[in-house]
C-alpha cells in the first residue's frame, strides 16, 4: 500500500489521475493540496468522496510547514506532483505567477521532501518524488524533425516552458546532489473530461456550441502530438512502480495532428452528435448545426501568438522499452468521447462560464480563485 500526496489534484490531470488511481489502488492513501485557483475545481474530484482513504486539503505548495505537516501526519511515501501555472497565452501576458509557483513551489516541494523523508529521525521509507512535465521544455521541432526523446537539449521557447525547465532541473539536482528518489515524466499535450475551458478543445466544444468564433492562431499549421489524460495516468502509474530514481521518461501519444486538423474533426464531430441527438438543437440553439449550419463555418483565424512553436512530436520509446508503456487510446475515438463528457456535464462547465464556482470557493475558503 502507498501514501500518496498528489499536488494540483483539483485540476485537468491532477483530478483524472486521482480517479484513475482510486478505481485501481483503492486501499492506497491519496491526498490532495490544491490551492484551487481558476483551475482548480473540486467538482472534479467529486467521485472521490467515496473512497474512506481520500483526503482533500485546500493549501499552496508553496507553504513548507503545511507541506512538512502533511507528509509527516499523513506519512506519505509519493508525491506526484501535478500542481503548475500551465496556460502558456497567460504566461506570456504575465509571466511572474509561473516563476512563482512552477519554479518556487517546486523548490519548496523538495526542501520539504528532503527534510522528512531523508534527514528526520523516523522510519525512512522508500519514497519517490515525481514531477509531472510537459515536451514545451525542449522547444519546437521542424516538420521533418525526430521527435523529442529524453536526450533532446532544452530550448523553452515561452515563459512557461521555461518555467517547467528550471523546475525539472531542480528535481534532477535534488536526486544528483542529495540523493532524493526522484523521477520525472515530459508529456504531450493532454485532452479528456474536467478540461478547463481555457484550453484549445475545451474552448472550441463550447463555442461550437454557442455558435461562437473558433480562434485558431496563424494559418493553423502547428503541430501536437496529443495524449489521452488515461493514457497518461496509466504511463505515470507505470513510472511510479518501475521508473529509476533519477530517470526521466517521455510520454507521448503517438497522435500527431496540426491545430486546424484537430477543430476540423471537433466540427465534424459536432455536427454528427446533433444530427444524432435532436435534443441537442433544444439544448444549444445557437450552434451551427442547431440552425441548420456547418460548425466548420465558426472557423476563424487570429494573429498568431508570440513565440509560438511550431512543431511538438513525443518519441515514448524508452517509456516502452523500459516501462511496456504504449498509449492505448485512439485519437479520433478519444476526441469523440471527450466531446460527449462535456455534452453530458453541462454543469460542471457552466459553473466555471457563469462565475458560480467561484462564488461558492469564496463562501467555503473566504478566498476567490
Amino acid at each position: 500500500m502507498s501514501r500518496l500526496l498528489v499536488t494540483g489534484g483539483a485540476g485537468f490531470i491532477g483530478a483524472n489521475f486521482v480517479h484513475y488511481w482510486l478505481r485501481r489502488h483503492a486501499s492506497d492513501t491519496v491526498v490532495v493540496l490544491d490551492a484551487l485557483t481558476y483551475a482548480g475545481n473540486l467538482a472534479s474530484l467529486a467521485a472521490a468522496e467515496s473512497f474512506p482513504l481520500y483526503d482533500f486539503v485546500h493549501g499552496d505548495i508553496r507553504d513548507q510547514d503545511l507541506v512538512e505537516s502533511l507528509l509527516r501526519s499523513k506519512k506519505i511515501d509519493t508525491i506526484v506532483h501535478f500542481a503548475a501555472e500551465s496556460h502558456v497565452d497567460r504566461s506570456i501576458s504575465g509571466p511572474d505567477p509561473f516563476l512563482d509557483v512552477n519554479i518556487g513551489g517546486t523548490h519548496t516541494l523538495l526542501k520539504a521532501a528532503r527534510k522528512v523523508w531523508l534527514y528526520e529521525p523516523r522510519e525512512s521509507p522508500d519514497h519517490c518524488f515525481h514531477h509531472v512535465s510537459t515536451d514545451e521544455v525542449y522547444g519546437s521541432l521542424g516538420q521533418t524533425d525526430a521527435a523529442f526523446t529524453e536526450t533532446t537539449p532544452y530550448a523553452p521557447n515561452s515563459p512557461y516552458a521555461a518555467s517547467k525547465a528550471a523546475a525539472d532541473h531542480l528535481v534532477r539536482a535534488y536526486h544528483k546532489t542529495y540523493g532524493l528518489a526522484t523521477t520525472i515524466s515530459n508529456c504531450s499535450n493532454n485532452y479528456g473530461p474536467y478540461h478547463h475551458p481555457e484550453k484549445l478543445i475545451p474552448l472550441c466544444i463550447l463555442n461550437l456550441l454557442a455558435g461562437k468564433d473558433l480562434p485558431i492562431y496563424g494559418d493553423g499549421s502547428n503541430v501536437r502530438d496529443w495524449l489521452h489524460v488515461e493514457d497518461h495516468c496509466r504511463g505515470i502509474e507505470l513510472v511510479l512502480a518501475n521508473g529509476r530514481p533519477g530517470d526521466t521518461y517521455n510520454l507521448g501519444g503517438n497522435a500527431e495532428r496540426t491545430n486546424l486538423e484537430l477543430v476540423e474533426n471537433l466540427c465534424t464531430l459536432t455536427d454528427r452528435a446533433f444530427a444524432e441527438e435532436p435534443t441537442l438543437s433544444s439544448r444549444f440553439p445557437q450552434a451551427a448545426p442547431a440552425r441548420d449550419g456547418h460548425s466548420r463555418e465558426l472557423i476563424t483565424f487570429i494573429a498568431d501568438r508570440p513565440g509560438h512553436d511550431k512543431r511538438y512530436a513525443i518519441n515514448a520509446g524508452k517509456a516502452r522499452e523500459q516501462l511496456g508503456f504504449e498509449a492505448e487510446m485512439d485519437f479520433d475515438e478519444g476526441l469523440s468521447r471527450t466531446l460527449r463528457w462535456y455534452l453530458a456535464n453541462e454543469g460542471w462547465w457552466q459553473a466555471i462560464l457563469d462565475g458560480s464556482y467561484r462564488d461558492w470557493i469564496e463562501k467555503q475558503y473566504g478566498e476567490r480563485p
